[in-house]
């Protein structure tokens, strides 16, 4: 028995369902465009077998573990890593059947879906996971995982992505992507920019990170100047392996744009340790306008992914680390937020800054309007807590009619999970055929230009967008 439909997420009418899948099946097979997420580059690198359907699944996944951890599962039982070092479960069975009995927790939810095609597409399982099939799922999985056709590298190519971003620390010597880039092989693997740890003066250890940012790039990371300097060496340096982005994700979309004087005096104060929650808040948005500042230099399209309040619990953020399923979305204002850096530079056609959100609210009263008039701004796929179906139908339905489809950037998976990449890709492209099969039945769009627009938001807006 299938676990997936052939019709899933298509509208239930059925004039319109028959719209959605002749649009669908025009870009079903279409080349994968990846430009943001956080898969391991170093599993391109080293083309090593998965170690165990646990590993693969779920202990990589907060998607998976924040669910059972809300059921009262622990995070150790799951095998994620403590951050003392202390002992987690290490037996991927176990986790497994941990998993598999509690697989029912998934229904409706974003998460089953990508689970059940991967299952399905990728290692052929056609029955439904639970307790009683947790062994021959664990079993079937975990003997493909010892196949050359398995390989990280082979999945890449079997999922027909055209170009993955990874996405790194200004701190990070990029050796992962320096082994591709020597191995010869042809998978094209990015990297991108994620200055937050050198940014944010709440980061935990910023004066230290900054102090080795210095070290790295040979500059003088104690004065505002070699500090700015540090950035475009390393940015530079970036470039080399690939990237086509910088990504920041803030608590809030503010921006800023200081005076010399006001910047040099604040970068002072964060190095100190000596900033308020208020000057902090403004460092982190003045560095936003200053990233878009060296966009214009160096062509590097800037992300913005503001508005969660990150590592939520204390306890589990000192037990386990930072992203660990416990980053919840906030209201954010991005009209007064966004106008420092839009008075700047967002007038500018070479410039290229990409907004995202978590609140959806915010959506046609604030985003859409934006993006429906400064050249500069694109708005980012419906993300993270709303990476679901309902999330990306209301996302065209609450943007469209303001800033169009060609003010948007397709689609980005922004996923760790490697095996959901296809599914999340799949689940997009049948939601967007699905509206713009709407928009055919109701008279508002030919089926020609339907098919366009559908080909556009699977492969061509993304690969535009981000330069790739």
């Amino acid at each position: 028995m299938a676990l997936l439909t052939p019709d899933r997420l298509f509208p239930a009418d059925p004039r319109t369902r028959g719209i959605a899948r002749e649009l669908y099946q025009s870009v079903a097979d279409k080349p994968i465009i990846s430009p943001h997420g956080h898969t391991d580059p170093r599993w391109y690198a080293e083309n090593r077998p998965f170690p165990d359907p646990a590993q693969l699944f779920i202990t990589p996944d907060h998607y998976v573990f924040r669910m059972l951890f809300s059921q009262g599962i622990s995070l150790e039982s799951l095998g994620v890593p403590r951050a003392d070092g202390g002992p987690t479960e290490t037996d991927g069975r176990k986790i497994w059947r941990l998993f598999a009995e509690n697989y029912h927790l998934f229904r409706g939810t974003p998460s089953r879906l990508w689970l059940d095609h991967a299952f399905e597409s990728v290692f052929g399982l056609t029955t439904r996971l639970s307790a009683e099939t947790a062994d021959a799922a664990y079993d079937q999985i975990a003997d493909c995982l010892q196949k050359p056709e398995f390989l990280p590298r082979a999945l890449f190519e079997r999922f027909n992505i055209e170009a993955i971003a990874t996405t790194e620390s200004p701190l990070d010597d990029l050796r992962w992507h320096r082994m591709i880039r020597d191995s010869g092989w042809k998978g094209r693997v990015v990297t991108a920019y994620r200055p937050d740890s050198v940014v944010d003066p709440e980061f935990d250890g910023f004066a230290d990170y900054v102090a080795a940012f210095g070290a790295l790039t040979g500059e003088d990371t104690a004065t505002w100047e070699g500090y700015l300097n540090a950035h475009r060496v390393r940015r530079a340096y970036f470039k080399e392996f690939g990237a086509t982005s910088t990504d920041h994700g803030h608590p809030s979309a503010r921006t800023e744009n200081l005076s010399r004087q006001q910047a040099a005096g604040l970068f002072a104060k964060a190095l100190k340790g000596a900033c308020s929650a208020e000057e902090a808040d403004a460092f982190r948005g003045h560095m936003l306008t200053e990233m878009a500042r060296m966009s214009l230099e160096d062509g590097l399209v800037l992300q913005i992914h503001p508005g969660s309040y990150r590592n939520h619990s204390a306890p589990v953020m000192a037990r386990f680390g930072r992203d660990k399923g416990f980053d919840i979305p906030t209201r954010t204002d991005y009209v007064r937020a966004l106008k420092p850096l839009l008075d700047a530079v967002g007038l500018e056609p070479g410039l290229t800054v990409i907004v995202f959100t978590l609140d959806e609210s915010s959506y046609s009263r604030e985003l859409a309007p934006l993006a429906g008039a400064y050249p500069a701004l694109r708005l980012g796929p419906a993300w993270w807590f709303f990476d679901s179906p309902e999330g990306m139908r209301r996302f065209r339905e609450l943007t469209t009619e303001t800033a169009g489809f060609y003010n948007t950037v397709g689609f980005n998976d922004d996923t760790r999970a490697f095996c959901s990449i296809p599914a999340r890709h799949d689940v997009a492209r049948r939601v967007d055929c699905g509206f713009l099969a709407s928009l055919v039945a109701t008279g508002r769009l030919d089926e020609e230009e339907a098919h366009e627009v559908a080909n556009d938001l699977a492969y061509r807006l993304a690969k535009q967008a981000y330069r790739l």
